[in-house]
């Protein structure tokens, strides 16, 4: 039987029954997100540090960061930075003085105050897959364009799942909106759909200034509670090697005049736009971003600022991008070592190269968040429904995600590693002694609820059992619970007055033409 046979011949009766547990679709574990409890891991010798460092210092030195926006290039000029037309070039003093000024930790605080999360320190957050510009799921069987509808539905598994900590792009760019009028549709239904901590493109002035406006509204808040602590991010991507745009940084100097969150992720593939070499694409990538953070200084010193990691590596064979590789996960390790020796906060990703929710798009994404945890990570972007290296979002995908994340919020949970008496236990040991077992005692029954992660995904029933049940495999147990928590979905309460003042802020937006589609 072929895998769209099954999926038909599964589409209902025991399979859809054995996904609902209770009332709720799922039993998941609460908003909690987690403290990073362990040492990270750190390939890189103090001397290897050292001279990651100085690459990076000797670039922006030496050979300088393009700086296309005329204004941004200005403005650091008049700061003391020797700027040939856009080429800008800046002492490691320089550099190391104004970055002192970004704090070592920040919060964002969104519509709903309890969706508060901290960048920064030990924490760790996690948000949606963004901006994939195609979608694929079950049903279709294929990859196509991404709608609203599409968009909206990845927002309600945004909102739904506690382990989801913010709200990042567009889970799907919705293609059949125009792209004038997009944000503005687009925010609307995030602030309405979710109560997460938003981001905003920077793309230019109309949509940076629309977001941060339409946050506000939904906030409920004046200009000056707007400006008095951290409501929205944005991330910009630097174009490698060694540029950046004029749409990117209007927006990121924007922002920093308000006081918003601004994470700066230059996107370095080894062998393609950075050196072959996972040491030199690390110091690149780090002059690309410390530059960012230096003119978000000097407009506002003392803005909240993090610096991103996208290092990865091609395929020497074909040139495409790979995720989730060996590289990968030392490159990511290593920005670690350097963020924190800047410290700054640190964004990654949770990434993937595979084309659709199968055995390599897990291991792949696996990889790449467990090092974001090894990496000491305060902010994983795209941790749930990413594939086909961003091209492709997929709801399947993002639920089969948020299992692996859960997991990760459990094993960051310090009662497991717990030493006091009741954990070592002796006296249940000696009552068991050297005979009988351990399933019926009261320290047992004590706790068997709480002991262990329980799953919401994975099946732990034998072959026969699991075969019993409709016999579905992980993809097709996602699709079903996808589709259970969309026709539930209850959207997080909004005042009716600060509804209707949002709605009538797009509709007025989009009268006068919303945004430019050229930069």
């Amino acid at each position: 039987m072929t895998q769209s046979a099954r999926r038909k011949s599964r589409s209902g009766g025991r399979a859809g029954a054995q996904i609902r547990r209770g009332t709720s679709v799922i039993e998941q574990m609460p908003w909690n997100p987690p403290v990073n409890i362990d040492r990270p891991t750190e390939p890189l010798t103090p001397e290897g540090v050292e001279a990651i460092h100085d690459g990076a210092m000797r670039i922006l030195e030496e050979i300088g960061i393009e700086f296309l926006n005329a204004e941004a290039a200005g403005i650091l000029r008049r700061a003391g930075c020797t700027v040939n037309g856009t080429n800008v070039r800046m002492g490691r003093d320089f550099v190391m003085e104004w970055i002192a000024h970004a704090p070592e930790t920040f919060t964002l605080t969104p519509r709903n105050p309890e969706r508060k999360i901290t960048i920064g320190g030990k924490n760790l957050v996690f948000g949606n897959v963004s901006s994939p510009p195609n979608y694929w799921d079950m049903n279709l069987g294929t990859k196509v364009p991404g709608t609203r509808d599409m968009c909206r539905d990845l927002l309600k598994l945004t909102q739904y799942f506690n382990c989801i900590h913010f709200a990042g792009g567009y889970p799907v760019e919705p293609v059949d909106v125009h792209a004038s009028v997009r944000h503005l549709d687009v925010l609307y239904d995030k602030l309405t759909l979710t109560d997460k901590v938003m981001h905003a493109y920077s793309l230019g002035k109309e949509r940076v200034e629309d977001v941060m406006e339409m946050v506000r509204i939904a906030g409920g808040l004046s200009h000056e509670e707007f400006e008095a602590t951290p409501r929205m991010y944005t991330n910009i991507n630097s174009t490698s090697p060694l540029k950046h745009d004029i749409p990117m940084l209007d927006g990121w100097m924007r922002l920093a005049r308000r006081g918003q969150g601004l994470v700066v992720t230059p996107f370095t593939l080894a062998g393609a736009m950075a050196p072959v070499t996972m040491a030199g694409a690390v110091a690149q990538s780090l002059a690309e971003a410390l530059c960012a953070v230096v003119l978000a200084q000097i407009i506002n010193p003392g803005c909240p600022c993090a610096i991103g990691t996208f290092t990865s590596n091609v395929d020497m064979k074909s040139g495409a991008p790979a995720f989730g590789t060996p590289e990968y996960m030392r490159a990511t390790q290593m920005t670690g070592q350097l963020a924190r020796h800047y410290k700054l906060p640190l964004r990654s990703s949770g990434v993937c190269a595979a084309n659709v929710p199968d055995g390599q798009a897990m291991w792949e994404t696996s990889n790449s968040l467990w090092a974001a945890v090894q990496s000491g990570t305060n902010m994983v972007y795209h941790a749930a429904g990413w594939l086909e290296g961003g091209l492709i979002a997929s709801p399947e995908k993002f639920i089969m995600d948020c299992e692996v994340l859960q997991q990760i919020q459990r094993y960051m949970d310090p009662v497991i590693t717990a030493t006091g008496p009741d954990e070592i236990a002796l006296d249940a040991i000696r009552s068991v002694g050297n005979s009988g077992h351990f399933f019926g005692i009261e320290h047992t029954q004590d706790r068997y609820t709480t002991a262990f992660y329980q799953p919401f995904l994975s099946d732990w029933k034998n072959y026969e059992g699991w075969a019993v049940a409709g016999g579905l495999w992980t993809p097709e147990r996602a699709h079903l619970m996808f589709k259970d928590i969309v026709a539930q979905f209850e959207e997080p309460p909004m005042d009716p007055a600060i509804r209707e003042e949002l709605a009538d802020f797009v509709a007025r937006r989009k009268a006068q033409g919303g945004a430019p589609t050229d930069f």
